[in-house]
Parts: C-alpha cells; sequence; structure tokens
C-alpha cells in the first residue's frame, strides 16, 4: 500500500492512495495563493492600476520542465471531502485522461458547482487584452522581481477553467450519503462519514475485509450548522490518514466572530462602511447568522447588507434545501416549518439584499453606510476589488478579514497606501490540536499519517510544542511529491466456498473447539472475488475408432496427500524404539526441538516443532520403520 502526497498544502490536499489493486485519489484542492503574485483585476476602470508599469522579456523562449510523479489517467476514482477541496477537479478530469469515477455527497457538489461558477465569472468578465507566459521560464523568472522570481514550480500555473470543462468535470460524479456503502471493482468498500464542518463535508473510510484506512481531512468538533462529526465509525484504522485541521490554532472562531461584529458596529456608528471579503458559501452562513442575533441589541436595524455574487443567490437557496445535512437543531426547524438559516428572514424584511454584480439592480439601489459581503478573499478578482477602490481612501471604512486561506497584508499589498481601517478575524472551525489529540486517543488507530507540518511547531512560535502532534508512535509524516510505504501489508484474503463443496468436507478436532479439514478445489477469482469450486470430473473417452489401436487414458486426478498434525512426545518415542529393538540412541536438545542420535544403526532423527526429518543412507527398510513409528503419534487429517 502506497501513498502519493502530491499537494503542499495541508488544508487543500491532494493525495493518491493504492490498495488492493485499486488507486484512489483523496481530494483535489485548488492553491490559489499563487494570485497574490499579481495585480487585481477591477470591474470598472483603474486609473492607479492601468498607470502602474509592466515587465516587459528580453527573450521568448520558454522551455519547461515535466515532472511525473503518478501517471493520473490510472486513477480509479476520486473522493471529495467538502467542497474546498474540489476546486482543481477540472484539471484533473479533462486534462489527464481521467476515466474514472468521482464520488461526493450532494451538497458539496452543488455547492463545488457555485464556487467554480463563481470562480470562472470573476475571470471571464475581466478578460485580458494579452497573455505572457514567457516569464515562466527558470532562467527568466530568476530575473524578476520578488517575490515572483522566489516563486516554486511556476510552470505548473494554470489559466483558469471554463464553464465547459466544469460541467464536464461534475457529470462525472456519483453522488453518496453518509454512511452508504460502495464497492470499488470488488477490492474495496468507501463510505462517507459526516466530517461537521461544512454542508455535506465528509471523512471516508476505505476497507477491505481485512484492512481498514481512514480518511480524515476539513472536520469540525464545535456545534455550528452541519451535521455533527462521526467518530466512532473511526474506530478499529488500521491507517488513518489526517489532513485539513485549522489554519489557526491559536485563534477561538467564538471569540473571532465576537470581534468581528463589535467592529462592524464600531464602523457603521462612526458613518463608515464595512467590507467583508469572503466565499459565497460555508463561514458566511454563520457570519449571516451572528449577524441576525446583533443587529438589534447593536441598534444596526436600519443598516443594510449586501451579498453580492454571481452565484448568491443560489447560495442562500441551497443552505435552506439541504435539510438532511443540517445539525439537529436546524433539522428541526424544517419541519414545524422554520427557514432553517435565519437569513431568510434578514432577506424577507429587506434587511439583506443580494445580487449577482456591481451592475444594474445594485447600483441604483446601494445606499452608505452598508456592510457588504464579496469575493474574492484574494482582493485580486470579483467585485471586492472595486470596492477597495471606492472604500479604500477614507479612514471611516473598514475591511474586515474572516477567510483564513490568505495572507491579508499580501492581499492588500496592490492597494498600499490605504486609509481604511483593517481587522483580522481568522474563523476557521476545523479541528485544532488539541482536539485532534484527544480524538486520537478515542479512535486509536495503528498508524497516523498526517503533512510533514503537523510534526513541528510554527516556525513563527517555535517554542510552542502544544501547536503539534505528539503522538506514541509517532506519526508518519509526508511532503509535497513524497510517496510513502503505508505501515502494514496485507496478510489475509476472504475466500468463499460453494455449498456443495462444503457439505463434502469432513472436519477433524485437533484442539477443543478447534477443527479443520482437507479440501481438493479449484479457485475461482474473478472482480477480486475468490470462490472454491469443486474439481471438475474428467470429460467422458470417446468411443475409440476401429482403426485406432492405441486406447487413450483419462486424465487421472491425484487425492491429495493427507496432512499431519500434533507433536512427537520425546519420552514415548523412545519408549516405542526401545519396544522395537532401538536401545542406543543419544537425544541432543536444540533451539528448535530435539536431534535423536540412533548410533548402532547410524541414522539420524530431527524432532521439530513444525517437522519430523529421518537421514538414514542406504537403509530404506529402516527408514520405513521408523516413518511408520512417528506417525502414530500424529493425527492424518
Amino acid at each position: 500500500m502506497k501513498l502519493y502526497c502530491l499537494s503542499g498544502h495541508p488544508t487543500l490536499p491532494c493525495n493518491v492512495l493504492k490498495f488492493k489493486s485499486t488507486t484512489i485519489m483523496l481530494d483535489c484542492g485548488l492553491d490559489t495563493t499563487s494570485v497574490l503574485n499579481f495585480l487585481p483585476l477591477p470591474l470598472v476602470h483603474s486609473s492607479r492600476l492601468s498607470k502602474l508599469p509592466g515587465w516587459v522579456s528580453k527573450d521568448g523562449t520558454v522551455n519547461l520542465e515535466k515532472r511525473e510523479l503518478l501517471d493520473l489517467s490510472t486513477i480509479d476514482v476520486i473522493l471529495i471531502s467538502n467542497y474546498h477541496c474540489m476546486m482543481a477537479l477540472p484539471y484533473i478530469t479533462e486534462h489527464t485522461g481521467f476515466t474514472g469515477t468521482v464520488y461526493a455527497t450532494e451538497p458539496t457538489l452543488q455547492i463545488g458547482r457555485l464556487l467554480m461558477e463563481e470562480l470562472v465569472n470573476f475571470m471571464e468578465r475581466v478578460p485580458k487584452a494579452q497573455s505572457a507566459t514567457c516569464w515562466k521560464n527558470k532562467e527568466i523568472q530568476r530575473m524578476l522581481p520578488g517575490p515572483l522570481k522566489d516563486a516554486v514550480d511556476v510552470w505548473t500555473w494554470k489559466r483558469s477553467y471554463s464553464m465547459q470543462e466544469v460541467n464536464s468535470a461534475l457529470s462525472k460524479v456519483q453522488l453518496v450519503g453518509y454512511s452508504q456503502k460502495v464497492e470499488l471493482f470488488g477490492a474495496v468498500q468507501i463510505s462517507p462519514l459526516s466530517s461537521g464542518y461544512s454542508l455535506g463535508s465528509s471523512n471516508w473510510i476505505i476497507q477491505s475485509h481485512h484492512e481498514k484506512v481512514s480518511y480524515v481531512s476539513g472536520s469540525s468538533l464545535l456545534t455550528t450548522h452541519p451535521q455533527p462529526m462521526d467518530q466512532s465509525s473511526l474506530k478499529n484504522s488500521d491507517v488513518l490518514i489526517l489532513t485539513g485541521l485549522t489554519q489557526m490554532p491559536t485563534a477561538n472562531p467564538d471569540g473571532m466572530l465576537g470581534e468581528f461584529c463589535s467592529n462592524l458596529a464600531m464602523t457603521i456608528r462612526a458613518g463608515g462602511n464595512v467590507l467583508v471579503p469572503c466565499y459565497s458559501s460555508g463561514v458566511i452562513y454563520d457570519l449571516l447568522e451572528c449577524l441576525y442575533q446583533f443587529i438589534e441589541s447593536a441598534s444596526l436595524g436600519t443598516t443594510p447588507f449586501y451579498f453580492i455574487s454571481p452565484v448568491a443567490n443560489s447560495s442562500l437557496e441551497f443552505s435552506q434545501i439541504f435539510a438532511e445535512w443540517l445539525c439537529h437543531n436546524k433539522q428541526t426547524k424544517v419541519y414545524l416549518p422554520e427557514p432553517p438559516f435565519p437569513h431568510a428572514e434578514l432577506i424577507q424584511t429587506n434587511k439583506l439584499k443580494h445580487y449577482p454584480s456591481i451592475h444594474g439592480d445594485f447600483s441604483s439601489e446601494f445606499r452608505q453606510p452598508c456592510v457588504v459581503f464579496t469575493g474574492h478573499p484574494s482582493l485580486r478578482f470579483g467585485d471586492v476589488v472595486h470596492f477597495m477602490e471606492l472604500w479604500g481612501k477614507s479612514s471611516l471604512n473598514t475591511i474586515i478579514f474572516t477567510e483564513p486561506d490568505f495572507s491579508y497584508l499580501d492581499a492588500l499589498a496592490p492597494y498600499q497606501p490605504l486609509a481604511m481601517k483593517c481587522v483580522y478575524c481568522p474563523i476557521d472551525t476545523r479541528l485544532n490540536f488539541h482536539q485532534v489529540s484527544k480524538l486520537l486517543k478515542e479512535v486509536q488507530p495503528l498508524h497516523v499519517v498526517c503533512p510533514e507540518q503537523y510534526t513541528q511547531p510554527p516556525l513563527t512560535q517555535a517554542h510552542r510544542s502544544d501547536l503539534m502532534l505528539e503522538l506514541q508512535p509517532p506519526p508518519m509524516p509526508y511532503r509535497r511529491c513524497s510517496v510513502l510505504n503505508l505501515p502494514f501489508r496485507r496478510r489475509y484474503e476472504r475466500v468463499y466456498i460453494l455449498p456443495e463443496l462444503a457439505n463434502s468436507l469432513v472436519p477433524s478436532e485437533i484442539k477443543p473447539g478447534i477443527s479443520v479439514a482437507t479440501v481438493s478445489a479449484v479457485l475461482h477469482s474473478k472482480d477480486n472475488k475468490h470462490t472454491l469450486q469443486s474439481v471438475p470430473k474428467p470429460p467422458p473417452v470417446p468411443p475409440s475408432k476401429k482403426r485406432k489401436r492405441v486406447i487413450e487414458e483419462p486424465p487421472v486426478v491425484l487425492a491429495p496427500k493427507p496432512l499431519l498434525s500434533g507433536a512427537v512426545p520425546l519420552e514415548a518415542f523412545l519408549a516405542t524404539l526401545q519396544k522395537h529393538g532401538i536401545t542406543e540412541v543419544k537425544v541432543e536438545e536444540t533451539a528448535d526441538g530435539h536431534i535423536l542420535h540412533l548410533q548402532a544403526e547410524d541414522t539420524l532423527i530431527q524432532l521439530e516443532e513444525d517437522g519430523t526429518h529421518i537421514v538414514c543412507d542406504n537403509n530404506e527398510p529402516l527408514r520405513t520403520t521408523l516413518r511408520d513409528l512417528v506417525l502414530r503419534f500424529l493425527q492424518k487429517l
């Protein structure tokens, strides 16, 4: 069993597991932090950005190296744990020769589709007049200004995919429900479990009849809107692959929500606007729920809240219809009937309005001071770029970062000097190191495999041993482009026996409660299932022709030799030898048993736990006699 690590980002994993003749990709997260190396894409012409000088290459040649760790066309299935970890799916299914199946829950599929659609929309509505690739050449890259000149593997950076590629990729997805068991080629069985992180988010069990692998990615024990995490099903794992822990282990999500609300209220009371760069699904549901409870007490009842995204309407609707994927309290509301999320009431009372973009109705209904939720959290594309240009020059306004995926200082770099206030309230509900250590003690896997980053403290906090995994035995770390041989070997296979063959067996009891039987059969293997079948009878002999003188004999099916069990007791065997006239016996004790030297007969008998050997030269009658004496003490099966 091998594990290939294709991603260096612990919270955007992409691993490939080879297990019992199946090749399984575990997630395909898309690391978009590389966009921080580029200028923003404004929706409205920005004189400031357009005046920035470009960089011109003097060399027009490109030589891209190619490094292959794994042939992606050999992947049989892809398992998706949550919608953030499927954003690279079109690159894999549409450009590698992939012919397999993708498994995901329905909310993961539908919300993942929204996030991909939003990304494509952000890119396509601001087309670039020119396209440059020569700078990816290593000789040219080293002449670029930092941080681009230090970026790793820029030749792997791709252009954004199209909606046609998105639709084609998602057509390969097969929907599964929690605890549903799916058999892969008769070799292994996969089953998703609730991970408690987001709508439809899953951990995965991958098991055969005798081995069990658990894949834990993006999980949460906090009480938020998704179904709670299923922990008990992770027990008795031979290997547990752990990834997707919190990116903010020192930031308490509840404390961050409190800071978010207080800074928002402070800005609005001072007459300023609040900009919240966010994804169109996920934490925004919790932010809106928190604000719903906070608005009246903070006297913000007349403040407009705007959610701007090409998929804003679909995201808010999906969150209300996936009732069976929600926590118990929200499921109960559906049956009352009430909307499970309070943002439905905010929309009905016109306190929350959603728009596909800043154009159209928004421009005529927009009023300030207000709160705007929009993307992209990187501040490099999407409607957020327009608001940064619009509000960045006033110290009355505030930008509040809640998504932990990007460095907020790097995100703000192209907009400096900036007058608006900046507040960093990263909200990451995924497991922290204390929670995961407690979880692993409860489920007790034999071996834990995790990213290398989890086995050592952060570089900026080298003294914090509590910000790493300390386990016994130590976890097996992996890094990008590494290949691990997982620490257990296949020991058993399940074999089925046909009823008629089973009826012919004659078991013999070799010790109390344990019986064995010999069997002569044909092993039939198909689709990784093994069956013992009766030995076929030889075909009838056709009548011989008169001219044929040689009579063909039918094939002979040899009866199996009997199996022997038991042990030869030394004292009783010596007494038997003496009764048969063999008296001069020298006994030597060995690590495996005893050696009997029959001096007069010049013969050796080795009595060992798993066998008996008679060494007798040129005296076949004596060897036969000794063999028969040994057989008296053994049981034939």
